[in-house]
């Protein structure tokens, strides 16, 4: 949604009488979300006449929306909470917001490319927006295991379904966005860095699945040598490859 305001992306109110957003990832804001719906009179069918319209032929979204957040789901904001958000709203009006989302499509573009290369399988077959939804099952794993290794390895991704999988309790794939990092200030070199991080991180996955069976709490069972040996592949690397921010950049959420 913040992307198309920029005209960064397709604009998605062409397809959609309701949009949600949150406000804690690409908009950098407060942790929360925000609810755009269309107003007004719907437009007419083809075929119907003007004298058969009526009244009621107005979009009913607001009354609707705004009884289901409050008060049925959550309770009044806070100040500080709406203060936060307007701050972040206005920043996205700037050059140097715009300047920001640009480079986090570069860096998703360079991060997809680069697990590509590896003979990764992405969904659609790369990104032009800044996530990735990287296919998984290729590689023997779930996204729910991997998301578990690559947190032992101060990694913050997210498991997801994705088409083909047999509901979302073992979920086929992983989500990796671009904005926190490029937040940090990487660029596309430091994208490059991190793919080897992620395509290591399933190496490692792999490996404790044939040597310990796919159940995810062998993770805390048999840390030696699976998980610390990937410890300090990553730490070096981080503090080699990803200028101005050193080993701390793997303990930092996305």
């Amino acid at each position: 949604m913040i992307s198309w305001s920029l005209q960064e992306c397709v604009n998605p109110f062409d397809y959609c009488d309701v949009v949600t957003s949150t406000t804690h990832k690409s908009l950098r804001g407060p942790r929360g979300g925000i609810i755009f719906y269309r107003k007004g009179t719907k437009p007419r069918k083809r075929g119907i006449l003007l004298s058969q319209g009526h009244e009621s032929d107005q979009y009913d979204f607001e009354e609707k929306i705004n009884f289901a957040v409050f008060p049925s789901l959550q309770g009044g904001p806070h100040n500080n909470h709406i203060a936060a958000l307007a701050i972040a709203l206005k920043q996205v009006a700037t050059p140097e917001y715009k300047a920001y989302m640009q480079q986090v499509k570069k860096n998703a573009q360079v991060l997809a490319s680069a697990l590509l290369r590896r003979k990764c399988r992405l969904v659609t077959g790369g990104t032009d927006n800044h996530l990735i939804l990287w296919d998984l099952r290729p590689l023997g794993l779930t996204g729910k295991f991997y998301e578990t290794v690559c947190e032992a390895c101060h990694i913050t991704l997210n498991k997801i379904a994705i088409f083909g999988d047999n509901g979302t309790i073992i979920p086929g794939g992983a989500r990796i966005g671009t904005p926190a990092m490029t937040s940090r200030g990487c660029l596309e070199t430091d994208f490059e860095t991190m793919a080897d991080f992620l395509f290591r991180a399933a190496q490692i996955a792999n490996m404790l699945q044939r040597e310990h069976g796919k159940l995810q709490k062998t993770i805390s069972k048999h840390p030696v040598p699976a998980l610390m040996e990937i410890a300090p592949f990553l730490l070096n690397a981080a503090s080699c490859a990803i200028t101005g921010f050193g080993t701390e950049i793997l303990d930092q959420p996305t």
